[in-house]
């Protein structure tokens, strides 16, 4: 894998603050019904994104153990169930203000670091955008340390991406992966990864 300049923590976690803020701006702007329409996330609403947002900026032990009690051990079923639950307690101007104070947050949930809260914030704000058809940009920078992130820790299943595509960023010098190019600017790569968009072939 080949990248750039790696961000600081200290960055990274002003960036988690950016795209919170960014994130919050842009959801003040929706109507009720948007706030009700289906998300890029299978079975999930625009406002059940918002909800696992704001409970992954500061997650709780206790919480996450009764979260993960409730769903029989299964962290995937455990992270649906408890944003859909947290959204239908909670108002529209509930899930705006818990939003907002959650912005220069920097707590991180076990085993996960501040990329992994930019990753999260940079896919699933454009899980909010794109449905909506609302711009929401990527900056170069986040995307690669997102991105980085994932091919260190193996989510996404990118490990079997990589060998069957190599991922070249047309914005950037990041690369990485030994198969078929695809090459893109690195926040499509980005959503390519997570599951969300396909690179066109070069």
């Amino acid at each position: 894998m080949t990248t750039t300049e790696s961000m600081t923590p200290d960055r990274i976690w002003h960036a988690v603050a950016t795209e919170r803020t960014t994130l919050h701006a842009l959801l003040t702007t929706l109507s009720e019904d948007q706030w009700n329409h289906e998300s890029l996330c299978d079975s999930w609403r625009i406002r059940d994104v918002v909800a696992h947002i704001i409970l992954s900026a500061d997650p709780t032990f206790s919480a996450l153990l009764i979260g993960l009690i409730r769903a029989r051990g299964n962290l995937h079923a455990m992270i649906r169930d408890t944003a859909i639950r947290h959204a239908r307690q909670s108002t529209t101007a509930d899930l705006l203000t818990q939003l907002h104070a959650t912005i220069n947050h920097r707590t991180t949930p076990p085993g996960t670091t501040p990329a992994d809260r930019l990753m999260d914030l940079l896919v699933h704000g454009q899980d909010i955008a794109i449905p909506l058809g609302l711009p929401r940009e990527i900056p170069t920078p986040a995307a690669q340390v997102a991105l980085d992130r994932i091919c260190h820790a193996g989510t996404f299943g990118i490990r079997k991406t990589l060998t069957t595509h190599r991922l070249i960023a047309t914005d950037t010098t990041w690369t990485a992966g030994t198969g078929h190019p695809l090459e893109a600017p690195i926040a499509t790569l980005l959503l390519f990864a997570t599951g969300r968009e396909q690179p066109h072939k070069q």
